[in-house]
């Protein structure tokens, strides 16, 4: 079996196990890298040693991101076509992944905040604005939704996260309201909670980035904005109002802690309260 039929398989495999379309598109890149590399062999005749002279390549031109992201796409893989029993030893198994250094996210202050929520002028804006932030909800969980899936009366929404996963999500009393208004301008038929300002039909990941953007620039912020941070400066909210680490990781839809609990280095106020308080 060559590397493009197992990945035909692979593919197959991880798209009845739920993984979303961005994630193949990913794993689509990886394999592609990898023919270009070995060519499209056997993936009986790729041996640890091989693997190894590859990675070695492409590591000094690669972030230490990029080069995690690549190695676990190949354990992935391998470890794949091992218990498919496509191959009968795993090349990639001994691989280890570079240490990565702790990266703390970006996030916005409560000025910045501010500043964005008034520089919304539709109630378009306003309601996605508020729904991303009050929810802390990707960017592609946010797209997929419907609006049916929204329980005013919780203030709550089911999302499917990565891998499908499923988690419930809250939103405040100022998202609701926007949402309402949001939602009872609207004359279109289509299902989509957020929907496009010409020609409606269901929001894009890439056209949701433009109008966070767009709003960006309004607020006269002189720095890059992009949605995740709205995700970013939800966690730091929260754990600076003294939400648990493991409540953080639930709301989040995190699943290893490790992921949540770098939000505990931008929680300088929450530090200093403790620190006066048991010091």
């Amino acid at each position: 079996m060559n590397f493009s039929e197992a990945w035909q398989l692979y593919r197959a495999e991880k798209q009845i196990q739920g993984y979303s379309g961005q994630t193949l598109k990913a794993y689509h890149v990886q394999v592609t890298l990898l023919i270009q590399h070995f060519g499209d062999i056997s993936i009986k005749s790729v041996t640890t040693e091989s693997l190894k002279l590859y990675l070695g390549k492409v590591a000094e031109a690669l972030k230490a991101s990029s080069l995690c992201h690549r190695i676990r796409f190949i354990k992935s893989l391998f470890k794949w076509a091992l218990e498919e029993d496509y191959i009968k030893i795993n090349p990639a198994i001994t691989i280890k992944e570079p240490k990565m250094d702790t990266r703390i996210p970006k996030f916005l202050t409560e000025e910045e905040i501010e500043l964005l929520r008034e520089a919304c002028h539709s109630s378009f804006e306003k309601a996605l604005f508020e729904f991303m932030y009050s929810t802390g909800c990707r960017i592609g969980e946010v797209v997929r939704l419907n609006k049916k899936d929204i329980n005013f009366k919780d203030q709550s929404v089911i999302v499917f996260g990565k891998g499908n996963k499923e988690r419930e999500v809250y939103f405040n009393t100022r998202c609701s309201i926007r949402l309402r208004r949001y939602l009872d301008e609207r004359s279109d038929m289509d299902e989509a909670l957020f929907i496009t300002e010409r020609s409606p039909h269901r929001m894009s990941i890439a056209q949701t980035r433009y109008v966070i953007k767009r709003i960006s620039k309004r607020a006269g912020i002189n720095k890059s904005i992009h949605p995740h941070q709205l995700r970013h400066s939800y966690a730091t909210t929260l754990i600076n109002n003294g939400a648990p680490l493991e409540v953080i990781q639930n709301l989040m839809g995190h699943e290893k802690s490790e992921t949540t609990r770098v939000y505990a280095y931008l929680s300088g106020h929450l530090r200093r309260e403790l620190y006066k308080k048991y010091f």
